[in-house]
């Protein structure tokens, strides 16, 4: 591998509202000051995020692209394009670390191709911290990303994980569209055995956080909570 080739940087972000520094640490954040490339989720946030950061060089003059919904090879190459010519880049995701739940998997994966280094900064990863928090199973656990939407495929997928995860004693995380965090929490209730034990940790790091583990018949036994439309990471363990 060339040393005049720059690397992929894996910049973590802020989870919601939580400044950079209660989640990021100081060495991760020096780095992100001083890239000027960047492939992002969402160039608005992005900028915003940047700004929060106190990026020393003026928005305007960084370089900062969007990731496509469905990059193909070139595009991705044209991404790492700066890499290529010997400078850093930085992946940002729209909150948290980038590759992980995130669409930035595929620039990651390009970047092994092209011998350009990639180097995970350390930050926020909602679905560890909601699982530390649990006190479910942490040494065995999946992520499923979202369930289905209509409700009779989102009961059936729910009933299959919960069976998994009694099978296997493992912990199932998953995560859904904040403003159908509601249906998805009286769909688990409904749906689970009564022993069956549920996490919900809603808005982690942020003003909003709230994390409370109870078997399902204790969750019917009072009112639900109101999740609202914050970000919410949902675990079960049959």
């Amino acid at each position: 591998m060339s040393d005049a080739r720059g690397k992929l940087y894996l910049v973590p972000t802020s989870l919601g509202d939580s400044p950079w520094t209660a989640t990021v640490p100081a060495d991760a954040a020096a780095i992100a000051r001083r890239l000027t490339h960047f492939v992002v989720e969402n160039a608005k946030t992005a900028r915003a995020d940047l700004k929060r950061l106190e990026h020393p060089t003026p928005l305007r003059e960084l370089d900062i692209r969007p990731l496509p919904d469905a990059p193909t090879p070139t595009a991705l190459r044209d991404l790492l394009a700066p890499a290529m010519r010997g400078s850093d880049i930085g992946l940002m995701s729209e909150a948290g670390v980038p590759a992980v739940a995130d669409p930035g998997a595929l620039l990651v994966e390009a970047a092994h191709t092209m011998d350009i280094a990639v180097v995970p900064l350390v930050g926020p990863s909602s679905l560890l911290l909601a699982l530390m928090a649990s006190g479910l199973n942490g040494q065995q656990f999946a992520f499923h990303g979202y369930l289905p939407v209509h409700d009779a495929e989102r009961t059936s997928a729910i009933r299959a994980l919960e069976a998994e995860s009694a099978q296997k004693s493992q912990t199932q995380l998953f995560i859904e569209t904040p403003y159908r965090n509601q249906r998805m929490l009286d769909a688990l209730v409904a749906s689970c055995r009564p022993s069956t034990r549920l996490c919900v940790a809603r808005g982690v790091t942020t003003a909003d956080e709230w994390i409370q583990t109870r078997s399902v018949a204790q969750w019917k036994a009072r009112p639900l909570p109101d999740l609202g439309k914050v970000p919410t990471v949902f675990l079960l363990l049959g």
